[in-house]
């Protein structure tokens, strides 16, 4: 009787959100974070209840029904974690400050790491809007996944939120050799870049939502997705697992021309802001928030990432969002706070940095070209994600230099070698033969060269060293 009074009273407290925002009003304080441990103090909720955000965004493991090993998880050992949460006084603090909305990972969800394969992933979807106070005609009960979205403020000042599924629809993912040891203590094998066309994030129906939602208009767009979309050089969950799903998302933000794109992500049990300049045609940023209460309680080291801008790799703390629409040119800000609510992370920009750039043709040099590539040669992007693995990359020499009186030549994919986007051909020419015993950069500018070789990273950057001519083709023009 006491559980089912428990659950009752949280399902009445979580009001739906028409019911507690005016959507007329512009957002200019929005906070958002992930990985709240039902089972240990939440303080830190306190402090995004101080913060008075107009709007708070759970990014996913709003609950962890899956770290009880010895018992099978099922829809009530589910419904009990909500109901530990909902007992909580920080959270009943917290659902009374400020309007709420969320979207899921992979422990709430109710399996590690899981996908599509989950078996009762559809009595976790109705835990989960039944917890969250989902409106019983609203269309996000009837569909497959919890994705949704909103439109908040007027004309001019409107704040879209697009709240993905990333664990519904999504498909098994590669794995590589060895043991990998996550922050929170499971031990697992590392995942490895998939080429597996099945390979899904989202699935059909949400991927033709998403294009939907992005012609919206909207000023300001925060998509949420539960995993990191930018990071891409640890070896846990990330869009980057699927390189064909990850580029599919930046493809359709470019072709939609959607202004105002920030990502919100989860999941790392760690803060940082990773920037990507080239995934869109403007500046794409990340912003991870991860640790409610799962945040490494000492120092650690900062997990790879060629795209941080900066981290806070340890400390429980939450994210916040701030628009300043008085200004002239509207500044957005991106923010970290530790768990008492002190900002260690912060960068503003304005609104205006976030809107694709038209090219001038005048200023744009014709690139080298890359000739046509067989199946199973790899891209520059798609080989700086296989470090330790043997590959066979092909690209256009766009920049190069020659050291070491010549017996080393550099030959890059980018002109500018510090591009994060550079991938490096290493041509050691110490007791080399054949073609390119004395070659130098001017050997390979402008021309197609395919190498194979292990991928590594040097200084942060990932690069091929050839050692043999046998491992390195000047790729020829195909004859018209």
């Amino acid at each position: 009787m006491l559980r089912f009074l428990v659950w009752s009273l949280a399902l009445l407290s979580v009001a739906p959100l028409a019911a507690q925002v005016d959507k007329s009003k512009p957002l200019t304080k929005i906070a958002f974070g992930s990985c709240a441990d039902q089972g240990k103090p939440l303080p830190v909720y306190d402090a995004v209840a101080a913060a008075k955000p107009d709007l708070l965004l759970l990014l996913g493991d709003n609950i962890y029904a899956d770290l009880d090993k010895t018992r099978k998880v099922t829809p009530a050992v589910i419904q009990e974690k909500y109901e530990l949460l909902a007992a909580v006084p920080e959270w009943q603090r917290l659902k009374a400050a400020c309007p709420i909305l969320a979207t899921w990972d992979d422990h709430d969800f109710g399996k590690n790491d899981g996908g599509a394969e989950f078996e009762i992933k559809d009595d976790s979807q109705k835990l989960f809007h039944d917890f969250f106070g989902t409106p019983a005609d609203s269309p996000r009960r009837t569909r497959k996944g919890v994705y949704d979205a909103h439109v908040f403020g007027p004309v001019g000042q409107r704040v879209q939120v697009i709240l993905l599924d990333t664990r519904y629809f999504r498909a098994g993912m590669k794995t590589g050799k060895g043991r990998v040891i996550q922050p929170y203590g499971f031990i697992r094998e590392p995942y490895l870049p998939s080429s597996d066309p099945a390979g899904a994030f989202l699935g059909d129906e949400q991927w033709a939502w998403l294009a939907e939602q992005l012609q919206v208009p909207a000023e300001l767009r925060l998509l949420c997705s539960s995993i990191q979309v930018i990071s891409e050089d640890h070896p846990f969950e990330k869009w980057g697992n699927v390189p064909a799903e990850q580029a599919r998302l930046y493809k359709l933000l470019k072709d939609s021309k959607a202004k105002g794109v920030v990502i919100l992500s989860g999941d790392r049990h760690l803060g940082e802001l990773s920037l990507s300049t080239k995934a869109i045609d403007y500046p794409l940023y990340d912003i991870t928030a991860s640790g409610f209460n799962q945040g490494a309680k000492k120092w650690r080291e900062q997990e790879p990432n060629r795209y941080r801008v900066s981290s806070m790799p340890f400390g429980d703390h939450f994210g916040v969002v701030t628009v300043d629409w008085a200004a002239a040119d509207p500044v957005v800000g991106l923010q970290l706070r530790d768990a008492a609510g002190e900002i260690t992370l912060k960068q503003n920009f304005p609104i205006s940095l976030l809107v694709p750039q038209k090219k001038d043709p005048k200023k744009d040099k014709p690139e080298p070209k890359d000739e046509k590539r067989p199946e199973g040669v790899l891209t520059p992007a798609e080989a700086a994600k296989m470090v330790g693995e043997t590959v066979t990359v092909q690209f256009a020499v766009k920049g190069g230099r020659a050291v070491n009186e010549g017996k080393r030549v550099f030959l890059n994919s980018e002109a500018d070698f510090k591009s994060k986007d550079n991938f490096t051909v290493l041509l050691n020419q110490k007791g080399m033969t054949g073609p390119y015993e004395k070659a130098t950069y001017d050997t390979f500018k402008g021309k197609t060269i395919r190498a194979t070789g292990k991928v590594s990273m040097y200084m942060d950057a990932p690069q091929l060293q050839i050692d043999e001519a046998a491992s390195l083709v000047v790729v020829e023009p195909e004859k018209k």
